[in-house]
C-alpha cells in the first residue's frame, strides 16, 4: 500500500502544515537550491519549475521511488514550491 504524496512528503520533512497551508521546510529549500545550481550550471533554461522538484526529489529519494510515485509526489509539491515562491497569488 502506497501512502499518498502529500502524506509522504509530511513524513519524509520535505512540507509542513501550518494550520490549513503546506509549506516547505528547510530539508526541501537546501534540496531545491542544490538542484536549482546543478541545473543552471548544466545550461537549464529554468522554464519549467517541475525540472528541480524532479532534480531534488531524486536527490533524495534516488531509486527508492518509483516512476508513478516520483510523478505524485511532483504534483504534490508543484503547488506547495508555487506557494512559497509567491507564484499562485496566494
Amino acid at each position: 500500500m502506497s501512502v499518498a504524496p502529500v502524506n509522504r512528503l509530511e513524513r519524509d520533512g520535505l512540507a509542513a502544515r501550518e494550520g490549513d497551508v503546506l509549506r516547505t521546510t528547510r530539508k526541501w529549500q537546501r534540496a531545491m537550491a542544490r538542484a536549482a545550481l546543478h541545473l543552471y550550471e548544466a545550461g537549464d533554461p529554468g522554464e519549467d519549475l517541475r525540472v528541480p522538484i524532479v532534480s531534488a526529489l531524486l536527490e533524495l529519494y534516488g531509486d527508492r521511488v518509483e516512476d508513478e510515485e516520483l510523478a505524485g509526489l511532483v504534483e504534490a509539491m508543484l503547488p506547495i514550491e508555487l506557494r512559497a515562491l509567491g507564484l499562485n497569488g496566494a
